[in-house]
C-alpha cells in the first residue's frame, strides 16, 4: 500500500480503503468507477450475494449512461472489435431506450469483467493493494456469484454512502475530461482552474466546468471539515473556504507587495461546515489546519492526473531557485509571507 499508507494512517477505516481504490488508483479506463457504482447500489439494497449477470447488467448500464459525456479510455488507445467499449457505444442507444442492456452488451460485460475490472479494483499502483476488500466473484459459469463483504454493505447503508457516490462521480468526471483532452497533453502540461463564481473545477483548454470543487476534494480529506475537523455530513451546509484567506491578496496588492502565490487556486480551497467557514472569516490557519491541509494536498498527490499535476505545477513555482518544497514546506513558506 506504498502509494496510500500516510493517507491511510489517518485515518486506518473501511471509508479510507474505499477512497484508496477510487481516489487514488490508477485510471487506464473507467471501469472502476462503474464497479464502484454497482457495488454501492447493490450494498444500498442490502444484497449480500448477486448473481453475476444481474450485476453485470448494473455494471453495463453504469457504463453506456456516461458514454454521451466523454470517452471511457484514454483516446490513444486503440479499440478492437470485440472490445467492452467497442460493443458499449454500438449497444449505447437501443440499451438506453429500453432502460437495460441489450444481449449482446450484456454478453460482453459478463465476459469482460471477471479479468478487466474484477480482479483490479483493490490493487493500487505497483503491488499494493487496499487494506479491505468489498466483494469476492464466486462459481463458475452460469452460477457465478458476486458476494459483498460485510465491510461494503456497511459502508452502502452508512450515512457517508451519499457523500462516497458523489466523490466517485466527482473523480469519473475528473477522468473522463482527462482523457477527452488527451492525457499527456493539455491536462498534464497544465493542470486544471477553478471557477470560484460556481465552485467547479474547469478543465483550462477546453473551458469546461468538469465537477464541484467539494465533490473532488473532500474524499482527500476523509470527508472531514478542514476546520475542525469533523464529519461533513450529507445534510450539513458546506462551505469552500480559502484557508490563507483571498482578502490577503486584495490588501497586500492594493500596497503592491504581495509576493505569495495565487489564493484562488485548489491548493488552497478546502471543504468546510458553513458554520466553521462563517466564523473562521479572514483570519490566518491555524497550525492544526495547516497539517490538515499539507496531509489533504499530499493525498492529492498520490492521485493520478490531473490534480496531481495542477498542485504539481502550484509546488514547482512556489519558491524560486529552491527545490521542490514538500506541502509543509511550502505552507509555511506562505504563512512566513503574511
Amino acid at each position: 500500500m506504498s502509494g496510500g499508507r500516510d493517507f491511510y494512517a489517518q485515518d486506518a477505516s473501511v471509508r479510507a480503503s474505499w477512497r484508496l481504490a477510487v481516489l487514488m488508483g490508477a485510471n487506464s479506463r473507467t471501469y472502476k468507477f462503474a464497479l464502484g457504482q454497482a457495488l454501492l447500489e447493490f450494498g444500498q439494497r442490502g444484497q449480500e450475494a448477486v448473481p453475476f449477470g444481474e450485476f453485470a447488467g448494473i455494471y453495463s448500464m453504469g457504463i453506456v449512461r456516461r458514454l454521451s459525456r466523454g470517452p471511457q479510455a484514454p483516446q490513444a488507445v486503440e479499440l478492437g472489435a470485440k472490445d467492452f467499449l467497442t460493443v458499449a457505444a454500438q449497444e449505447s442507444a437501443a440499451s438506453v431506450e429500453a432502460g437495460r442492456p441489450t444481449e449482446r452488451l450484456l454478453t460482453a460485460a459478463v465476459r469482460s469483467m471477471p479479468v478487466m475490472v474484477m480482479q483490479k479494483f483493490h490493487n493500487l499502483r505497483g503491488d499494493s493493494a487496499v487494506p479491505h476488500t468489498f466483494y469476492e466473484l464466486t462459481g463458475i459459469g452460469r452460477n457465478r456469484v458476486v458476494r459483498l463483504t460485510p465491510d461494503l454493505l456497511r459502508l452502502a447503508l452508512s450515512g457517508q454512502a451519499e457523500g462516497l457516490a458523489g466523490e466517485l462521480g466527482a473523480r469519473w468526471s475528473i477522468v473522463e475530461s482527462s482523457f477527452a483532452a488527451g492525457v499527456g497533453r493539455s491536462l498534464v502540461q497544465e493542470g486544471v482552474a477553478v471557477d470560484w463564481d460556481t465552485l467547479t473545477i474547469t478543465d483550462k483548454r477546453r473551458r469546461r466546468s468538469v465537477t464541484g470543487v467539494v465533490e473532488a476534494t473532500v474524499g482527500f480529506q476523509h470527508g472531514r471539515c478542514l476546520i475542525c475537523s469533523d464529519v461533513l455530513a450529507s445534510d450539513d451546509a458546506i462551505a469552500v473556504d480559502h484557508v490563507f484567506p483571498f482578502s490577503l491578496m486584495h490588501r497586500f496588492a492594493s500596497i503592491g507587495s504581495w509576493n505569495g502565490p495565487d489564493l484562488d487556486t485548489l491548493w488552497n480551497l478546502a471543504p468546510t461546515h458553513a458554520a466553521c467557514n462563517g466564523v473562521k472569516s479572514d483570519r490566518l490557519p491555524t497550525p492544526d489546519e495547516l497539517a490538515r491541509l499539507a496531509a489533504r494536498n499530499e493525498a492529492i498527490m498520490q492521485s493520478p492526473h490531473p490534480l496531481r499535476r495542477t498542485l504539481q505545477l502550484s509546488l514547482s513555482s512556489a519558491l524560486p531557485g529552491r527545490r521542490t518544497p514538500s506541502w509543509q514546506e511550502f505552507l509555511n513558506a506562505v504563512q512566513m509571507t503574511v
